[in-house]
């Protein structure tokens, strides 16, 4: 019986860093398509989030990996190059297009949540009526539906048009189109938004399904849990513990362990350990890197929470805290926030962390904060909260 390989805590946080693509230099010169689908290569998964604090999630995510870019240029290979789309993914994210038959079963399990429901029992024609709507003219968002419904006043107050679409979306009866640069969602036919060799491929057994999303996600990270695995593409994590135990005694996967890490832990086959990790870039909350806080707690020994819905008076980090990542190391958090009217990428804190050492850290950090600001159109960034490392961070972009 051939001994199983063991890692240590630093390579298998270099597998991880690496896998999500970490590893790479930023390209030089025009970023094109080429170029974001690499990243997709890389992490499978870019998860969507509204908040426009310093720059829309996904847009940071590519920023990291990428340098600066043209987040409109993004924006149309999400939503108009046909090789991605949206969908509750990871959560609300978009995916490479070959996913959407893994999905199907999930599209079909969706039930009715209690807004829907409230919609159904309203209005029982409702539902049919939205359809038949951005059918005939779509693609449409909730404001311009013929008939955007009354408020649900237990649903955020949002619309009964929403609710409607929404359940349409997650059903697989609409589609994505594309989104504005509020962050409104255009809803349209699939069969007008995914293309047709993907909507009409064979649709794997729900099994099968699961196993391919784990694979996807085993390949996106190298090493893993089953916890960590299933929380790419938020699967069943007692399933996803059987199909890995499957797929390794059937020698899809390797078993490997890792010191630190409890559990079994699956890795990719002919798994390669990087030396080292070159990076020197900030980390949005919703990161793949740092969307995994059990995992996060694991590789880095930080206790990362995203602080935004904790009152002021309570939060340990600040409001909208970007971790700065240091060749394998998390050694700083930041607190961001670009004030636009004033044209300046304000840091309204800085923490150094445990064990990381100012003199190392500043510098780069200065460098990628003027580069960050230069990306977002900011001309100086600002330190508030002159802390742990705030003394050396202001200065002219």
């Amino acid at each position: 019986m051939t001994a199983r390989r063991r890692l240590t805590a630093g390579q298998a946080r270099r597998v991880v860093l690496a896998g999500l693509g970490m590893q790479r230099r930023r390209p030089v010169g025009r970023i094109d398509a080429r170029h974001f689908r690499r990243v997709y290569d890389d992490i499978r998964v870019l998860q969507i989030d509204p908040i426009n604090v310093l720059a829309r999630a996904h847009h940071q995510v590519v920023m990291s990996r990428l340098g600066p870019y043209d987040t409109d240029a993004l924006d149309r290979f999400v939503w108009r190059s046909g090789e991605v789309y949206e969908g509750w993914i990871h959560v609300d994210a978009t995916a490479q297009v070959d996913t959407w038959p893994l999905f199907a079963h999930r599209r079909a399990s969706t039930l009715p949540w209690r807004a829907v429901r409230h919609v159904m029992d309203e209005r029982p024609e409702y539902m049919q009526s939205v359809m038949e709507d951005v059918a005939a003219r779509g693609p449409l968002s909730a404001a311009q539906l013929d008939d955007p419904g009354g408020r649900i006043t237990t649903w955020g107050s949002r619309s009964m048009g929403r609710a409607a679409l929404d359940y349409h979306h997650l059903r697989g009866d609409l589609a994505i189109a594309w989104r504005d640069d509020r962050m409104t969602a255009y809803f349209d036919l699939p069969e007008r938004v995914i293309p047709a060799v993907w909507l009409d491929a064979p649709v794997p057994s729900p099994d099968d399904a699961e196993r391919a999303l784990l694979l996807r996600a085993l390949h996106a990270v190298g090493v893993g849990t089953a916890a960590d695995l299933a929380d790419h593409h938020r699967q069943h994590v007692p399933t996803a513990r059987r199909h890995l135990a499957e797929m390794a005694a059937d020698g899809v996967v390797d078993r490997v362990d890792v010191e630190g890490w409890r559990g079994p832990v699956y890795a990719v086959p002919d798994l390669v350990v990087p030396r080292g990790i070159g990076a020197a870039t900030l980390l949005n909350p919703f990161d793949p890197v740092m969307w995994n806080r059990p995992r996060v707690a694991r590789m880095f020994d930080l206790d990362y929470t995203v602080e935004i819905y904790v009152p002021a008076e309570k939060r340990r980090w600040g409001y909208y805290v970007l971790p700065f990542l240091l060749g394998d190391r998390l050694v700083a958090l930041v607190d961001l926030k670009h004030d636009r009217k004033a044209g300046v990428l304000r840091v309204a804190a800085a923490h150094l962390l445990p064990e990381a050492d100012a003199a190392t850290v500043v510098t780069p950090l200065v460098e990628e904060l003027h580069t960050w600001a230069r990306w977002v159109g900011a001309g100086e960034v600002e330190v508030v909260d002159r802390g742990d490392l705030a003394g050396p961070l202001s200065s002219r972009v």
